[in-house]
């Protein structure tokens, strides 16, 4: 799959870019630092009417506007505002494919801080899913499915 980097790993702000152009929209801040490269799986849609989110773990930095052949590892189950708004779990083609309990536990601590400065946003995460989760998952959001 190919993952379209929106976010820095460490950005404090938001970018948001259109995701048939790839041009960039808007810049916002957020409340938490991004604990990895963050972005969108091309080609996706998921159910709030966006591509799926993806989390990108690595250690080497992927500067946003770049576009990642990935590998999906997990599912973070994440619901925004009453709308399911799950997370990919990625690592770049050829790295570990492993999500470690700090990893974890990071992505979880910028799920439930990355909107605390938005008013009555909610943000409830559930489970970790394995790669079975996320296949099945990006499966149901590819339009041609």
């Amino acid at each position: 799959m190919q993952v379209f980097i929106e976010n820095e790993a460490g950005a404090r702000e938001k970018k948001t870019f259109d995701e048939r152009s790839l041009q960039h929209l808007k810049t916002a801040p957020i409340s938490a630092a991004y604990p990895f490269a963050y972005g969108f799986v091309i080609g996706t849609v998921s159910g709030d009417g966006d591509a799926v989110d993806c989390f990108v773990l690595t250690s080497r930095p992927l500067a946003f506007g770049a576009t990642v052949a990935c590998k999906p590892i997990g599912l973070l189950e994440q619901i925004e505002d009453g709308e399911t708004d799950h997370k990919v779990i990625a690592v770049p083609e050829g790295e570990p494919e492993a999500i470690a309990p700090q990893q974890e536990a990071a992505l979880r601590a910028f799920a439930g801080a990355v909107f605390a400065h938005v008013p009555g946003k909610t943000m409830t995460v559930g489970r970790l899913l394995g790669r079975d989760a996320a296949e099945n998952y990006l499966r149901r959001c590819r339009p041609d499915a």
